[in-house]
């Protein structure tokens, strides 16, 4: 039996006047009451998923739990693979486990990809298992236009989505599994020895937001799947293809206070019509891995970098830092949770694990045929630098940061340990320690200065790159 969700028939609104011009951007905005489109923008058209993958993830993880192949204090054991895994990570060495919980937080927090890895590998096998996993899943709840190749996001050109079908994967987790949607509106946890905070900044900024999802590449741009609850309205809306942090989320906000008022108080009766083709059952898979602790491949970043999940641009810099940390062993994580969602759904037992749905497009748009952008294109090749570190004084001009750390000394020893490896490109920088406040914690970002334009301080943080060194430009 099929479920679908009955959309009413209806035209989409004009889009608010600040429409974005990217030609990766997308939006779509849902009432979750009824199922109609309130607003679409390219919506159908093919985007980059990047980070939003790991709703995808996080929804096969709800389904094992709800069926009890894993629970929350289960293992969840990093291979060698999931360990390399670049940046944003939380930095567990090959060998070392966490539990599901502190795997699903990671996640929703800090968008981790070496716990999405872990995860994948753990529910399908490998990760290339887990993977078509995901998109039979997909194709189970109507997300026809999408196709998973990764367990979180990281650039792959064969895999895409769209605005309608990340939609329909933010009602499901929202209807499917209200037990676990509480956890998207977790503002930070306690991991270890440090605090990882959450990247959505709508949480507790715009009224009624309970989460989803953000995410970043550099083909894919900024994006966002945002749940909102207002009274008796709900709605969940995507934006795709912003051209920051702040944009992507000024833009949602625009949207939810557009459509909000639209929407209907009440639902249009049962959403979920049953079908006669479930999803077949797919076992989770028990994964050899090493017994012990082993090295970060020297052919990855630095192992104990951990820097922006959905990577900074200059404008947001003192607005999306991270903390760098040395992995440390992770106890039970503390979940510091929002108001709690006001899930106005069905309850848990209406629902099925494998409720495929469709959100009815409105009668007057066609899906767009828009090529997509060549995934993570980087910026031209070059040099960089480095001298004596100092706080005192911040040098003028362009800078590289390739770090963050809630300890000065430590955030030292990264700029001497990279100065150490491409000595030649960092010869002539100087190399200094800025501290922030973020929490009421103090932190300190790991720059190097001495560039006279910001070509050629991308220039250097390119050159960094070939070394599998993190980082990014930044005016000072």
């Amino acid at each position: 039996m099929v479920f679908t969700i009955a959309a009413a028939i209806g035209l989409s609104s004009a889009a608010p006047a600040s429409a974005a011009k990217d030609s990766r951007y997308a939006a779509i905005v849902i009432d979750a009451n009824t199922g109609e489109t309130l607003h679409s923008s390219s919506a159908d058209s093919r985007r980059y998923p990047a980070s939003l993958t790991k709703m995808m993830t996080l929804y096969l993880t709800f389904e094992a739990l709800s069926k009890g192949r894993i629970k929350k204090d289960s293992k969840v054991v990093f291979s060698k693979n999931a360990a390399a895994e670049p940046p944003t990570k939380i930095g567990v060495k090959a060998g070392g486990s966490i539990t599901v919980e502190a795997a699903i937080l990671s996640l929703i927090t800090r968008s981790a990809n070496d716990a999405s890895t872990a995860l994948g590998e753990m529910i399908g096998g490998s990760e290339e298992n887990f993977a078509r996993m995901m998109t039979a899943k997909a194709r189970s709840l109507g997300m026809k236009g999408t196709v998973f190749r990764n367990a979180n996001g990281l650039p792959n050109t064969a895999q895409f989505t769209t605005a309608r079908d990340m939609a329909k994967l933010g009602i499901a987790l929202r209807e499917h599994y209200p037990q676990y949607y509480g956890y998207f509106s977790t503002r930070s946890f306690a991991f270890g020895r440090q605090r990882i905070a959450n990247h959505n900044r709508l949480l507790g900024r715009v009224k009624g937001v309970d989460g989803i999802k953000t995410g970043y590449t550099r083909a894919s741009g900024f994006n966002l799947v945002s749940s909102v609850q207002d009274g008796n309205r709900s709605l969940v809306a995507v934006v795709l293809g912003g051209t920051s942090g702040a944009s992507r989320d000024n833009k949602m906000a625009e949207l939810i206070k557009t459509y909000m008022p639209q929407a209907s108080r009440r639902g249009g009766g049962d959403l979920i019509a049953k079908t006669d083709t479930p999803m077949p059952e797919v076992k989770t898979a028990s994964v050899a891995l090493p017994k012990r602790n082993v090295p970060t491949p020297d052919t990855r970043p630095m192992a104990e970098q951990v820097e922006v999940a959905e990577a900074i641009s200059d404008d947001e810099m003192a607005v999306e830092e991270e903390v760098v940390t040395a992995a440390v062993p992770a106890p039970k994580p503390t979940i510091g949770l929002a108001s709690k969602p006001k899930i106005a759904m069905a309850s848990a037992e209406r629902f099925g694990a494998n409720i495929p749905f469709q959100i009815r497009k409105p009668k007057d748009r066609a899906p767009a045929a828009e090529a997509v952008e060549q995934a993570y294109a980087e910026p031209a090749p070059a040099v960089a630098a480095l001298d004596q570190m100092k706080t005192a004084s911040i040098p003028s001009g362009w800078a590289i940061q390739v770090a963050s750390s809630p300890s000065d000394g430590e955030a030292r020893a990264i700029l001497d340990k990279t100065a150490k490896r491409v000595p030649q490109v960092l010869a002539d920088a100087s190399a200094y320690t800025v501290p922030f406040e973020k929490g009421g914690v103090t932190y300190f970002r790991a720059r190097f200065a001495g560039f006279e334009s910001k070509d050629s301080a991308w220039n250097a943080c390119n050159a960094l790159k070939k070394k599998k060194i993190a980082c990014y430009a930044v005016a000072q």
